[in-house]
């Protein structure tokens, strides 16, 4: 078997997405579509199977600009070699078809494109060339069926729903939505479609930034039915809910025993004033038939929950008394008065431990309910947490934060597979979390410089942090240095210096140590390069 590359765009051996044989596509085959000035309106099917080592892979190539290649619906046209149905459900559709044979398409990633407009009152072409309409749930990317699925780096909006995907009898499974920006999405007046609507055995949600929902439309930002979710280091700002987690409609993930642990962590939740309902999660079900609902264990840690609300907010509205959460390690700031921010809406129980939260806050805003708060120590409460500059959505902690080595170490029962071992960086990156001392409350651990000795009574400073290409480092004399050097967090060297003014644009993305020796002292500080 040989894998073939596929590249698609101006000046490429393929023109339009249409001439890539979708109806033939072998494990490790690769589709690379190329920016241009003007968006592809094109749409189509995916069923094929790739292999772990050998996956299918649509990927975008940026511009000059790094511009992402536009994937528009309105007005895309269906290449009239393929047969597939539900056709008004999707931008781009994985699983059922005729042609390409029908089977279960698997180890596909997509990546790097930009993914618009499959909602009413837009109109494409269909794969026998009619005029047709999408479909008020229809989506940007629309999963029938599907198993290790990656949706990666894409921006997702002007749709019904971003992303759906449908379980299919537990066949849709190990899905990864990871460094997407998704936002825009949904149906004015309508609180059935989502930014991303799920279902699946086995879902994980990390690094993506969820904007708000389109103007009007009432849906939730993350809405899922999985068996095996896990929500982490994600940005998730607006919605009717920040994040909707309910039943399943299906016994392969209803039955599973994944289906009663369900992951939130590292994740910063925002609520702004006048966001639809002002609950921010929600855990349990929706449908009425209760003996489906989740009935199990939410475990909600490292999170930065804000809510902007003149009005009140509400953490979580558990659906029955079956329902648990575990949280601990959380900020949960409101910029109202503390009292305007409630635990719980009525039923279930909810654990807190090492949680800062705003002084004077209650258990609900319902007065005497079924449900119960248990206060289960090292709780904090005050009137500010002491954000780096909180106008402007910068959740990291100022050196003076009362959050700072105040959480608990994460419960053995949860390693290794949900330590908190990174961090979201605005937006839509990563970093690996450092814990100097003890973790930190929140999703971002204090980025203070860790300063063995100041150079001088006027603290040195490395900036800007973060940065793409040149850093500097100020309140020190030139002459004094000895040396500069950036480590990996593995701590591995790339790169030295001895000016104060360093080039760093060669160096990869993501997280250093800068060691920074003079004369007489050693000062060493956290950086991040972008």
């Amino acid at each position: 078997m040989y894998a073939t590359d596929y590249h698609v765009g101006p000046g490429q051996p393929l023109a339009n997405i249409a001439e890539v044989p979708w109806d033939a596509l072998q494990a490790g085959d690769k589709v690379y579509i190329h920016w241009k000035s003007t968006p592809y309106y094109e749409k189509w099917v995916i069923n094929a199977q790739g292999t772990a080592q050998n996956r299918i892979e649509i990927i975008g190539v940026n511009g000059p600009s790094g511009q992402k290649p536009i994937i528009d619906g309105n007005g895309a046209v269906t290449p009239t070699n393929l047969n597939y149905w539900n056709e008004v459900r999707g931008l781009i559709k994985i699983g059922g078809s005729s042609i390409p044979a029908d089977g279960l398409p698997s180890y596909i990633t997509i990546e790097n494109l930009e993914l618009k407009s499959a909602r009413p009152a837009y109109n494409f072409t269909t794969d026998n060339g009619q005029t047709d309409t999408y479909a008020s749930n229809a989506a940007s990317i629309y999963i029938e069926k599907g198993a290790h699925i990656t949706i990666r780096n894409c921006n997702i909006h002007d749709s019904g729903n971003g992303i759906f995907i449908g379980a299919n009898n537990g066949q849709s499974n190990n899905i990864l939505i990871a460094n997407n920006y998704i936002y825009d999405n949904g149906i004015v007046g309508s609180f059935f479609e989502h930014n991303t609507y799920t279902e699946a055995l086995g879902i994980t949600y990390e690094y993506n930034r969820f904007g708000p929902l389109r103007a009007g439309a009432t849906g939730n930002n993350l809405k899922d039915r999985s068996a095996g979710l896990v929500v982490r280091y994600n940005w998730i700002e607006s919605g009717n809910r920040q994040l909707d987690l309910v039943e399943s409609g299906t016994s392969e993930l209803y039955s599973d025993p994944s289906y009663s642990s369900t992951y939130v962590y590292g994740n910063i939740l925002i609520e702004p004033d006048g966001a639809g309902n002002s609950q921010i999660l929600h855990y349990g079900g929706d449908s009425g038939t209760t003996s489906r609902y989740r009935k199990g264990n939410l475990y909600f840690y490292n999170n930065t929950v804000i809510s902007t609300r003149n009005s009140n907010t509400t953490l979580a509205r558990l659906s029955t008394q079956d329902e648990t959460i575990h949280a601990f390690n959380n900020v949960i700031y409101t910029s109202n008065n503390g009292s305007s921010m409630a635990m719980t809406n009525a039923n279930g129980t909810l654990n807190l431990n090492h949680n800062w939260i705003k002084t004077n806050w209650v258990n609900s805003h319902s007065g005497s309910v079924p449900g119960t708060v248990n206060d289960q120590g090292n709780n904090l409460a005050g009137s500010d947490p002491l954000f780096v500059d909180f106008a402007n959505q910068d959740f990291n902690l100022l050196d003076t934060s009362p959050l700072i080595d105040t959480g608990s170490a994460i419960p053995a029962i949860h390693l290794p597979n949900h330590n908190v071992l990174n961090e979201y960086v605005m937006h839509t990156n990563s970093i690996v979390k450092q814990i100097i001392n003890t973790l930190d409350i929140g999703a971002l651990e204090n980025q203070a410089p860790l300063t063995i000795t100041d150079i001088s009574e006027e603290k040195t400073m490395l900036y800007p942090n973060p940065s793409t290409s040149l850093v500097n480092i100020k309140n020190i004399e030139p002459n004094t240095i000895k040396s500069i050097a950036f480590y990996a967090v593995n701590g591995q060297l790339v790169l030295t210096a001895t000016d104060t003014t360093i080039d760093i644009k060669d160096i990869a993305s993501g997280m250093y140590f800068v060691k920074v020796k003079t004369t007489d002292t050693q000062t060493i500080f956290r950086f991040i390069k972008q």
